[in-house]
């Protein structure tokens, strides 16, 4: 599958920044996700598919294992078109299910393994799931849900796939917290073990004849949802093309080179684009190794770090940021890393240039690039080049893929370095939301070039050279005097101070100004926040921001809250400033 041809038809900037190693344009897999892992499993059977907490599974039995699910899951009435709920962190159970799913032509809806019962609720009407696959540990969360197209859940135990003294050791300390599914009260659909739902088939020999048979690329594969900072959350319908292209554009524009047995550090959970379509798809494309982490800890995870040296490193800015603090890096070897990423929030300025600083002095011939998209695009779709790095820039588009600027509220394209509304066409955007044709409506328009284009809500800028700048979200923009202000460009003054860790800026209610601006402010490696410091980072405010968008007011916290892809809340903070006006 080639869109060179079509492609041609516009104008790409940015174009003079490929090669023949990073080309333009790309030829896509005429398949499913599963027959890309097919390929994969038969070329390179004997490589190791998943590394969890030290087990190895190779290609050849995870596809297997898969199979193996496949049959359990027709067994139980999953045919192409269902839809199957995954509650799961990243444990073995969880690449094993979805990709049993994929095969069969059903649909994988994929959440947040800590969502409340009433989110799960939520999630398993919302896409009318018939199965819910769940971690034993959070089962109790399903006993008073109502869904009534759910037929069964099934509870899955991250010791399964231990080795036998680590899952005894498990049993020993995190296990004895776990309630026993079968001691519980029952929900009303019905509920079986890993073991039981794999029942005749957990040690049988499966054969690859029995799925689902010529699926069209542009079906839909996979449901996620909008990351929930504003607004009631919207299933979008992701296809096996999206993510296939994705994979690939990801190996492509990505890194140099890209090896069967390289490994892939998966932190980021299988429910969020980021994790699913880069740690997990793009390293199956190519034949990696994916470690497996199931919780994020940051001194865990640099201990991770210290221990696997892997290949890639994928996530949010704050976990960067989190592994700059305490040390945590100290004897830390990055000699081995050919790609390390930041996505799924703004990178700050500073951070960028301290983790830089941080990978330049343990080894790294790599920098920290970052990459903007949305999950209706799966997740990244532009990317920082390794050779140049432009201040505020988030890169480039990846191959196939056009960006766009428009004025607000139109299609009308806007000169260079001008604001308005980012627009993104290419193989990676997707079929629209669940059962909402009015929302995908408003966000998937034809423009008059003939091509349908995502409106993301995001406003940013493209330079000349076709660079693109992130500004904020359209929503987020702050009215103040008559002054359009833009949180995220205050925020990344604010975080380039020397003490400053991480910030947020929002708008608050003043009765004559009708919104002021306040900062959110957390300090690096727990400083105090002292008078100095504080007179310090105002001073640094009033010499580096135009004084209609300074900050009124300041609070300092030792921590701000987060999205559970790792975001910062800012709409948390906004309704606790409300409360108070309401007190």
């Amino acid at each position: 599958m080639n869109f060179a041809q079509e492609n041609k038809k516009i104008h790409r900037p940015w174009i003079k920044y490929y090669s023949d190693e990073i080309p333009a344009d790309l030829e896509y897999p005429d398949g499913t996700m599963y027959d890309v892992f097919l390929k994969t499993a038969t070329e390179f059977s004997h490589f190791p598919a998943l590394d969890y907490m030290n087990t190895k599974i190779s290609y050849r039995a995870l596809h297997s294992e898969i199979l193996r699910s496949a049959k359990a899951l027709k067994k139980s009435g999953i045919s192409r078109g269902d839809r199957v709920t995954v509650c799961l962190p990243n444990i073995p159970q969880a690449v094993i299910i979805f990709y049993a799913i994929i095969y069969l032509g059903a649909h994988a809806n994929m959440i947040h393994p800590l969502s409340s019962g009433n989110e799960i609720e939520f999630y398993v009407n919302t896409s009318k799931s018939k199965l819910l696959f769940i971690l034993d540990a959070f089962y109790g969360k399903t006993s008073n849900i109502n869904c009534p197209t759910l037929e069964k859940t099934i509870y899955a135990s991250a010791a399964e796939y231990l080795s036998f003294p680590m899952r005894v050791g498990f049993k020993l300390t995190k296990g004895r917290k776990i309630s026993n599914p079968k001691n519980m009260p029952k929900n009303t659909f019905g509920a079986q073990s890993w073991n039981e739902f794999l029942g005749e088939y957990k040690n049988a020999k499966v054969t690859d004849n029995f799925g689902a048979k010529k699926i069209p690329p542009t079906d839909t594969a996979v449901i996620l949802y909008s990351g929930g900072t504003t607004g009631i959350q919207k299933g979008i319908m992701l296809s096996h093309l999206n993510f296939n292209a994705l994979a690939l554009q990801t190996a492509t524009n990505g890194v140099n080179s890209i090896n069967p047995g390289d490994t892939m550090l998966a932190v980021l959970p299988m429910f969020h684009g980021f994790g699913l379509g880069v740690c997990i798809h793009t390293a199956i494309l190519k034949g990696c190794t994916i470690i497996l982490v199931p919780q994020f800890n940051a001194d865990s995870f640099a201990k991770l770090l210290r221990k696997k040296k892997p290949s890639f490193i994928a996530g949010v800015p704050t976990l960067y940021e989190a592994l700059l603090r305490n040390d945590r890096l100290k004897g830390v070897d990055f000699s081995k890393a050919k790609g390390i990423f930041a996505g799924g929030d703004t990178l700050p300025y500073d951070i960028k240039i301290r983790f830089d600083e941080a990978l330049k002095v343990r080894g790294s011939t790599v920098t920290l690039r970052e990459g903007f998209g949305l999950t209706e695009c799966v997740t990244a779709s532009a990317l920082t080049p390794s050779k140049e790095y432009r201040k505020g820039s988030v890169g480039i588009p990846y191959s196939d893929t056009f960006y766009k600027i428009v004025t607000p509220g139109t299609t009308e394209e806007v000169p260079a370095n001008t604001n308005g509304e980012i627009c993104i066409s290419g193989p990676s955007v997707m079929n629209g939301y669940l059962d909402n044709e009015e929302e995908t409506s408003k966000v998937l328009k034809i423009h008059n070039d003939g091509r349908m284009w995502l409106h993301t809500g995001d406003l940013g800028a493209m330079d000349e050279d076709g660079f693109i700048y992130f500004k904020s979200r359209i929503k987020r923009m702050i009215k103040c005097s008559g002054y359009s202000i833009y949180p995220s460009q205050i925020e990344e003054i604010i975080n380039s101070h020397e003490a400053v860790a991480l910030s947020c800026v929002i708008g608050v209610h003043d009765d004559y100004k009708m919104n002021k601006i306040k900062a959110f402010i957390v300090l690096k490696n727990d400083l105090t926040p002292t008078q100095d410091i504080k007179q310090s980072i105002e001073d640094y405010c009033k010499k580096n921001i135009a004084r209609y968008s300074l900050p009124k007011e300041y609070e300092y916290r030792k921590e701000l809250p987060l999205t559970k892809v790792g975001k910062v809340a800012y709409t948390i903070l906004e309704e606790q400033e409300m409360s108070k006006n309401v007190k």
